[in-house]
């Protein structure tokens, strides 16, 4: 169950489960991290002591977290669930993520920490942009595949590329998933804008409400490289502005308000590329989109 951030796919993955006998596992980059439990929207301690959630809060903020090692436990978790004769719904928002379940992944050779060190350092030392150009000349392949913003993934293809002197999509070409006998049942949350929009600003002030500048005030306290995946939540970056003294706070709500916004959209331009035979399902009424849901899974 994929869908954009704020658009209520935790809360219907939730009664879902309920009615199934299903237990929930998370496919979300961001609430894997231990640190943030408030700016990553992770379910409540209530939802999951009535439903068994997996994968979330499970890593430090400063170790290296792949999808290939999010594909590794969440093959571990859907046998759990099988054999503990629960259904396994994987709910979140990480395009990549379900591509690993839908499409597979390539089996990459492992990348040496002296190669990923020195990809690491080059990025930091030209910057994204500059870095972006450098890799097209070294692989002309990754233009129009891979934005220029996403610093994540232009590493891991620049490493790869040093690696294995192959393209990081040629392996890609190879790949199969690991899920071709299972009877998946995809669903995509297609809310409209309107009501994300304001689902998005709703969120925001929660957010606040609860406190997610102390979140951010104790992770600031293990004083991790900015390189790291973790500093990409957003929120962290308006936070700690605000907490510099560079901006108010309502101008730090405004801009986490715009990031989520960009961030929405760019998930669903990911779903409209990658996720064309999914079913896709919206409801203003939980109850109807519940039964929605229950009529596709059934």
């Amino acid at each position: 169950m994929a869908g954009p951030t704020a658009s209520g796919k935790s809360k219907l993955a939730f009664y879902l489960a309920k009615k199934i006998k299903g237990e929930i596992i998370n496919a979300d980059s961001m609430q894997i991290y231990r640190e943030f439990s408030i700016l990553s929207s992770r379910p409540s301690k209530i939802e999951t002591r009535k439903i068994k959630h997996h994968l979330y809060g499970i890593i430090s903020g400063k170790k290296y977290f792949s999808a290939g090692d999010w594909l590794k436990k969440v093959k571990e978790k859907i046998n759990l669930c099988i054999k503990n004769k629960k259904v396994p719904i994987i709910v979140g928002g990480t395009g990549l993520y379900f591509n690993t379940i839908t499409k597979g992944i390539s089996k990459i050779p492992d990348v040496d920490t002296k190669t990923r060190k020195k990809v690491r350092d080059l990025f930091n030392k030209l910057g994204s942009k500059k870095f972006y150009e450098k890799l097209l000349e070294l692989d002309p392949k990754v233009k129009d595949k891979i934005l220029a913003t996403d610093s994540q993934r232009l590493q891991r293809a620049y490493e790869v590329k040093l690696k294995t002197r192959r393209s990081i999509f040629d392996w890609i070409i190879k790949t199969r998933s690991d899920f071709l006998n299972f009877d998946l049942k995809k669903i995509f949350i297609n809310i409209p804008r309107e009501e994300l929009l304001k689902k998005i600003s709703k969120r925001t002030d929660l957010m606040f409400k609860d406190n997610c500048v102390e979140e951010v005030k104790r992770f600031n306290i293990l004083k991790l490289k900015k390189s790291q995946s973790v500093n990409k939540l957003i929120g962290v970056q308006e936070i700690n502005r605000y907490l510099k003294k560079m901006i108010s706070l309502n101008e730090c709500k405004d801009l986490v308000n715009i990031r989520t916004r960009q961030y929405a959209k760019r998930q669903n331009t990911w779903a409209r590329g990658h996720m064309k035979n999914w079913n896709k399902l919206y409801s203003k009424n939980l109850s109807i989109l519940l039964k929605k849901t229950l009529k596709v899974v059934s």
